[in-house]
């Protein structure tokens, strides 16, 4: 693409019409520049329309935000193959021409436009800095120095604002040589200009405030320092740089001076008290890292630092506006509080003025927190329920309790008891005025519960949880009106929840009615944590993991209870409400489904599937709402096979219409319910679910991975229930086509194993005859081509189970009869090495007896001339059987396959419900160990003396002691 005035005319035209509020010149405009920036230097003739001064403002913005997002992706674009990404990358020349221009462009340009340019810079910066654009930094420096003798704050902040950006990666990459290397070059360049920019900066607020200057010279004084405390961070975060450490006092003496000098003129105005305390945040960050990693070289500021937080935290207003500065502070304190510096928290008094003027204030309700629980409930729900709120000032003042409790653990509980007590008894005198006191109590009891390692089961000194439980929770469970005071109900309803294990099943049973009724509540968040504690108690486990509460313990409140479940979702904003939806599941999966309520259930989930079909957008509550059907159908089919019929005409449309419409997030888990609805039906199969089949063998439906394998799991299905369809119309051919293109790719092989183990398991030998030339031909291609290590294994489980099903005969005849002789190699080279890799208890057994078949039946390793391979296959039984999985399977065999761990799994989810039964081919034989040893025992008397000479000169002499053992156990001589 050539810069002329035409191009600068069209493109101007493209981006004023991208701002147009008509979807019709706005879509055209953007296709337009879609297919433009295909073109060579598509990326430079924006940039140039970006500094061109005579085009609109507005124009230029949009070209500036255009050439952003351009090179987001086409800098550096992504190979991934499953993303269907053909996005033509920016070319080298034009790069460099981008990157000689972008700095001054940048710095010349408005704000608005700048901060989009700074952007930019970041995107190339983090594929290219600093081995690819050796010139970035000491440019940045010298026009640094340039604006710093001028005061230009507008430029300063752009080369600051795009440092921050090019350093973020020291704080979140991993520490390698390459990092260090970086960060060195880094450090060499930008560590004196930076100090001497801050510097000079703070000399500069001290006197625009000692002559009294105006806010708005101020603001961009502070905006500097702020930035240059984050370069300061993303500078300190790995190790403590020499520079730093020798400047510490510079940098900590105004690091401090910002954390307790006021400046009225700014803080006179909420934008200017907001950049106040971000600068005041930033630093509080500063030095809680240095607390965290350079504990040593900090202690000497610390004791001023504690008594400046301590201090500016008395001073910080409840106004969500000043949260960060607050929750950075408490975070300094109470990285303070766990390490070796506590004792400043051991004074006379200092604990309980913490609790008094630091913690309680700030786990107290807010009106925002009102606010969020009436207008946001998903986003309330997150925080308060699901541990987000780490960031938030309620859980951060109890963390910072829990960091004291760590060396103060009975001051801290005897303070916070009578804390609480007293905030009962201030709801006591006026329960509808004081209410949030009590809602205080319950929160404090709450976060500061301690969970046992490894569990769900939680505890706390603070009260005695059944004594609390009675006296403060129950009440409130039981108060009749389910829609007063709806934060208290859910605070009550959470204490339940967490506590679940502790309270006596009478009691938590006696409170179930109530329980259910709370479904019917208007607030979500209360109906959300009904169904969430209703859902939990059903997973409690008792000594021994006995489920406490068992299926007739819910079947008698079962219409009630899933007539309110289905209610609650008709309120506003919990259509799509996941915390009903898991409850749907659990109680689904542990009641007794009668038909009376299997009849309404089914009918309302696919009500629901047919409604959220049209626009999916809640992932977690569509995969609970499948899981729901699932289980419904898995488990009230079982107990009525007379369902069966009903269900079908109720889910087949419902999973038609996914098809039809090709929702492609419903598809993998619509396979899967098919696949469990064919495996309920008897044959002969209905003809809609042939025509199914027939669309199913097509070679494009199997072309979006995230579907293969639940459409592995459908044909799984269709093979085992009818297998005498396979062998017409040539569909077998079309089986293993499919077979032959899933086997051929690292990322999809396990998948074609499975489809190849159900053909062999159930069609006879007689009709895959004429294909088995063709499946070894495949598998010996793949074998030479690309083999790994979870291929081999699958190589051997399949060669196992055709022997089982067909005989060592066949299995050697018809891999020989592909190449001459090739059986004892791949038996030599695949199957003994890695027999001992195969895991699963079904894959073990079965693997264990072929292979011991193998050495007791087939001529081939019976001949004279195979004495070693026999002594070796023999010796890797003996591993498998007789070693734990741990000593003979390797943590991580290989370095896998990139598509073996992403592949489909980020967009395909297992349906647990709808999960296949894996069958048993081997029913009659119950122990491989025994198995082994008896066949030994009755060839060895064929030929008494053979044997134990091969296995004294083949075996480890640990095999062999285990051979020994064996043989012992199950009264079997190998002679």
């Amino acid at each position: 693409m050539e810069w002329n005035p035409e191009t600068l005319q069209n493109l101007s035209q493209c981006f004023f019409h991208t701002l147009s509020p008509a979807p019709e010149p706005r879509r055209a405009a953007e296709k337009s520049l879609a297919e433009a920036a295909d073109n060579p230097n598509y990326g430079l003739v924006v940039l140039r329309l970006v500094a061109e001064q005579t085009v609109d403002d507005q124009i230029r913005h949009a070209a500036a935000v255009n050439f952003k997002n351009h090179l987001r992706y086409r800098w550096a674009p992504s190979s991934d193959s499953n993303s269907g990404s053909t996005l033509v990358p920016i070319l080298d020349p034009e790069k460099e021409q981008i990157k000689a221009l972008i700095v001054t462009l940048m710095l010349s340009s408005t704000p608005r436009i700048q901060s989009q340019l700074s952007e930019a810079l970041a995107v190339i910066g983090k594929h290219d800095f600093p081995k690819s654009w050796p010139t970035l930094l000491p440019e940045l420096v010298a026009n640094l120095r340039a604006a710093s003798q001028s005061n230009d704050y507008v430029s300063i902040n752009g080369i600051l604002g795009t440092a921050n950006s090019i350093f973020k990666k020291f704080r979140y990459q991993y520490k390698t040589n390459d990092l260090l290397l970086d960060l060195k070059y880094c450090l060499d360049n930008f560590c004196i200009p930076l100090l001497e920019i801050f510097l000079q900066t703070a000399a500069l607020i001290d006197y625009t405030v000692s002559i009294g200057g105006p806010a708005a010279t101020l603001k961009p004084l502070f905006e500097s320092q702020r930035l240059c405390c984050r370069i300061f961070y993303s500078l300190n975060f790995q190790e403590l740089p020499e520079f730093f450490e020798d400047h510490m006092k510079e940098w900590m003496g105004e690091f401090k001076k910002y954390l307790t000098t006021s400046y009225p003129a700014l803080e006179s105005s909420s934008d200017g008290l907001g950049l106040v305390d971000e600068l005041k945040a930033a630093v509080c960050e500063n030095i809680s890292l240095y607390m965290e990693k350079n504990e040593e070289e900090f202690q000497g500021y610390l004791n001023d630092f504690a008594l400046a937080v301590w201090t500016l935290l008395g001073n910080v207003s409840q106004f969500s506006s000043r949260d960060r500065l607050a929750v950075t502070a408490i975070k300094f304190l109470t990285t303070v509080s766990t390490s070796v510096h506590h004792t400043l928290f051991s004074g006379e008094g200092v604990i309980p003025q913490i609790c008094q003027s630091i913690v309680i204030p700030n786990v107290r309700l807010r009106d925002e927190d009102e606010e969020l629980f009436e207008m946001n409930f998903v986003e309330f729900i997150r925080r308060d329920m699901e541990g987000s709120d780490i960031d938030t000032r309620r859980r951060i003042a109890c963390e910072l309790l829990k960091g004291i409790a760590t060396n103060y653990k009975q001051k801290v509980t005897e303070i916070v008891s009578v804390q609480i007590q007293n905030l009962l008894s201030s709801f006591a005198a006026n329960p509808v005025g004081n209410w949030k006191d009590k809602d205080c109590a319950i929160y404090l009891v709450v976060s500061l519960a301690t969970k046992k390692a490894g569990g769900t089961s939680v505890s706390t000194d603070l009260v005695d949880v059944q004594s609390f439980f009675t006296s403060v929770i129950v009440p409130e469970l039981q108060s009749q009106d389910v829609n007063a005071f709806p934060m208290l109900k859910a605070g009550a309803l959470k204490f339940f929840t967490m506590f679940r294990s502790q309270i006596p099943k009478p009691l938590a049973f006696q409170l179930f009615p109530d329980l259910v009724r709370f479904l019917g509540a208007e607030s979500n968040v209360v109906h959300s944590y009904a169904a969430s504690c209703i859902e939990k108690l059903l997973l409690v486990k008792d000594e021994g993991g006995r489920a406490r509460y068992e299926s007739a313990d819910i079947t008698p409140y079962l219409p009630v209870l899933m007539t309110n479940l289905f209610n609650a979702m008709k309120f506003p904003e919990s259509e799509e409400n996941q915390y009903l939806m898991k409850c749907i599941m659990r109680i689904l999966g542990v009641a007794e489904i009668s038909t009376e309520v299997a009849g309404p259930c089914i009918s309302g989930l696919t009500s629901i599937l047919n409604e959220v079909c049209k626009n999916p957008k809640n992932p977690i509550f569509n995969h609970y709402l499948f899981e729901s059907v699932a289980v419904l159908v898995r488990r009230a089919c079982q107990r009525d096979p007379s369902l069966i019929s009903p269900f079908e005409a109720s889910i087949l449309p419902s999973l038609q219409m996914i098809l039809q419409n090709d929702v492609t997030e419903f598809l993998p888990y619509a396979f899967q319910l098919l696949a469990q609805l064919v495996e309920l039906n008897r044959p002969p199969i209905a003809p809609n679910y042939m025509e199914i089949f027939k669309l199913l063998l097509i070679p494009e439906s199997w072309k979006r991975s995230s579907n293969v394998p639940a459409l592995v799991r459908l044909l799984q299905a269709f093979l085992q229930k009818v297998p005498h369809e396979i062998s017409q119309e040539g569909r077998l051919a079309q089986v293993l086509g499919i077979f032959n293109m899933l086997v051929s790719s690292p990322s999809s092989d396990d998948q074609g194993f499975y489809v190849l183990n159900t053909v062999i398991d159930n069609l006879e030998y007689g009709v895959i005859a004429p294909y088995v030339a063709h499946i070894w031909n495949a598998l010996f291609v793949r074998l030479q081509n690309n083999r790994t290590v979870k291929f081999v294994k699958n190589f051997v489980i399949f060669m196992s189970l055709f022997l089982v099903k067909h005989n060592s005969t066949i299995l050697v005849d018809s891999m020989n009869a592909v190449q001459p002789a090739i059986f004892r190699t791949i038996v030599e080279q695949f199957w003994i090495p890695n027999l001992k890799l195969i895991t699963g208890a079904i894959e073990f057994k079965l693997t264990a007896v072929a292979s011991t078949r193998l050495i007791c039946e087939s001529p081939v390793l019976l001949d004279a001339s195979a004495v070693e391979v026999w002594g070796k296959m023999l010796d890797s039984i003996v591993t498998l059987i007789s070693r734990p999985e741990e000593d003979r399977v390797d943590e991580e065999p290989e370095m896998p396959d990139i598509a073996e761990n992403v592949g489909y799994t980020a967009t395909f989810v297992n349906l647990y419900n709808a999960g296949k039964k894996e069958e048993d081919p081997l029913k009659d034989i119950k122990d491989p160990k025994e198995f082994l040893v008896a066949s030994l025992a009755r060839i060895s008397a064929t030929s008494p003396g053979r044997f134990p000479q091969i296995i004294n000169e083949n075996l480890e002499s640990t095999n062999q002691e285990a051979l020994l053992k064996l043989c012992s156990s199950y009264n079997c001589t190998i002679v």
